[in-house]
């Protein structure tokens, strides 16, 4: 099947590359130039683990290709893919410009009969409004299908080669019948098919992210009456995670939930129900429970440092807002370094692959009160304490005699509750985590 791919961010990368590799002809096109020339010239935009090798097999074997020619695309497609960006506007609703534009050059170029698919996130009816400026500019024959994804940053290839379910929104047949034959190579092991509207397809995706959303602010809700009570959010944490009811899945204390999807999806949830008079109550504690949550370590290393920071370095692992990734959008570790960063503290840290996002987002900051470090011992040199922000596995097991050596005082602040703390006290670190009980006659 002939394919054009609109937007070669994280979706559409990722699903040009996986559609390549069960042997369609793909094109992924986009307006930046840049980028385009860069993956035509092996340069991968983001870390994923295994993109890169895909990207190149399929690319050697001729079944995808890069352009910005969107004419050119759009002309050679059976099937069209808008897979652009839909970033919050400020009151919380997800911006369609992108996909509406795209919208518009496909009813100028399309030259037959296609299936236009949204793939971005996207608002319920955002289908019809595609639908509706495509007819504004062209009398040709066409579907719009509401194919929404469910990718993990991290382990994305997996999640699009092996789905737990594929969900198609289509209000045709003809338009269903050819999704289902695109995806058929991807659920040969019985997962399913999902036909639905397009409206609740749309709904689908949202539903999704604010119910794993709800799941994060909620034990990390427990885990902060577990602090108050001195009980231990890890024993909480198995004995609920046990019952099947609730499984174990996405009940991990932390920092707070960040990332491209959870934080846009759950405010656009939000405020899509609003445009039909209706308060989402769960969904709207939700979010403030997660806006609450990023600033609670924080608190703890200012209490440990007795409301003064002025001075202090403070080192840090982690920036990405989740490990195999380099992607720091509404990652907690910005909250924390602005918070630090205000409080009169320097910041020096590590993480294994988002250094340049944080350069990126840190702008003239970097080198001055933020200073970004290759290697993890390197960025605890000299600082008053370490602060753990991501849980990559290379944080999991180091030397925690050199942490000590290198730490002007032996005290770690872990956001994501890597170490026991019984262990940490036998090694005479002042250990403070989320939602597990005071050792060491912690502050």
């Amino acid at each position: 099947m002939k394919i054009s791919i609109v937007g070669t961010g994280y979706v559409g990368l990722v699903a040009g590359t996986c559609f390549a590799d069960t042997g369609n002809d793909v094109t992924c096109a986009d307006v930046n130039q840049e980028k385009i020339d860069g993956l035509n010239n092996g340069v991968i935009p983001i870390y994923e683990p295994g993109l890169k090798d895909l990207v190149n097999r399929n690319v050697k074997e001729e079944r995808l290709s890069f352009t910005t020619d969107i004419k050119l695309a759009i002309e050679t497609a059976q099937v069209i893919f808008i897979a652009v960006g839909t970033p919050p506007g400020e009151d919380g609703s997800a911006d369609l410009k992108h996909v509406l534009a795209v919208a518009r050059d496909i009813g100028k170029y399309m030259n037959g009969y296609k299936v236009i698919v949204d793939k971005s996130t996207v608002p319920v009816g955002t289908a019809e409004k595609v639908e509706a400026e495509i007819k504004k500019h062209s009398k040709q024959r066409f579907s719009v299908v509401s194919n929404p994804e469910f990718l993990k940053e991290g382990a994305a290839i997996d999640d699009f080669l092996r789905p737990d379910r594929v969900v198609i929104g289509a209000e045709d047949e003809e338009a269903m019948g050819i999704m289902k034959n695109l995806y058929r190579p991807f659920v040969r092991s019985g997962k399913p098919i999902i036909e639905m509207d397009r409206r609740s397809a749309e709904l689908t995706k949202y539903a999704a992210n604010a119910m794993l959303a709800t799941k994060i602010s909620f034990i990390n809700d427990i885990a902060n009456l577990c602090d108050a009570m001195n009980a231990d959010v890890e024993m909480v944490r198995k004995g609920i995670g046990t019952d099947s009811r609730i499984g174990p899945q996405f009940i991990y204390p932390g920092t707070g939930y960040g990332g491209s999807c959870f934080p846009k999806d759950v405010q656009a949830l939000i405020r899509t129900a609003k445009e039909f008079d209706y308060e989402l109550g769960i969904i709207k504690a939700v979010e403030a429970v997660n806006q609450r949550q990023k600033t609670v370590l924080l608190q703890k290393i200012n209490r440990y440092f007795d409301n003064n920071l002025k001075d202090k370095t403070i080192a840090m692992w982690g920036l990405a807002f989740k490990p195999k990734t380099d992607d720091m959008r509404e990652a907690p570790s910005i909250s924390m370094i602005d918070g630090l960063i205000a409080r009169g503290a320097k910041v020096r840290a590590h993480d294994p692959e988002a250094l340049n996002e944080a350069r990126h987002i840190f702008g003239d900051k970097v080198d001055k009160e933020l200073f970004l470090f290759e290697k993890r011992y390197e960025a605890l040199e000299g600082a008053d304490a370490l602060v753990i922000m991501t849980e990559w596995n290379a944080f999991r097991e180091p030397d925690f005699y050199l942490i000590k050596e290198l730490l002007k005082s032996p005290a770690v602040f872990d956001g994501r509750n890597l170490y026991t703390p019984g262990r940490m006290k036998r090694l005479g670190i002042e250990y403070f985590s989320i939602g597990r009980p005071r050792l060491n006659g912690q502050k």
